[in-house]
């Protein structure tokens, strides 16, 4: 059984800057698998199902998350 890591995802369209965390399934390239499904009403900055690659940023947490940056090759 895989279990997933928390990584951050931003939210679009919604006037500022907001993070989901989400449960990803790390990948052995070190990318992550991001659900299949978002809420019907968020907008991710990256679609459902896509693999990612993540950076450790400070979103004010107390510590720093991993947060999606870029697809993944």
């Amino acid at each position: 059984m895989t279990t997933g890591e928390t990584i951050y995802v931003e939210l679009l369209g919604e006037g500022v800057t907001v993070f989901r965390p989400v449960t990803a399934v790390r990948q052995p390239d070190g990318s992550f698998e991001l659900p299949s499904s978002s809420p019907p009403d968020e907008q991710w900055a990256f679609l459902p199902g896509s693999r990612v690659e993540c950076e450790l940023r400070d979103l004010d947490q107390a510590q720093p998350v991993l947060l999606a940056v870029r697809h993944a090759p």
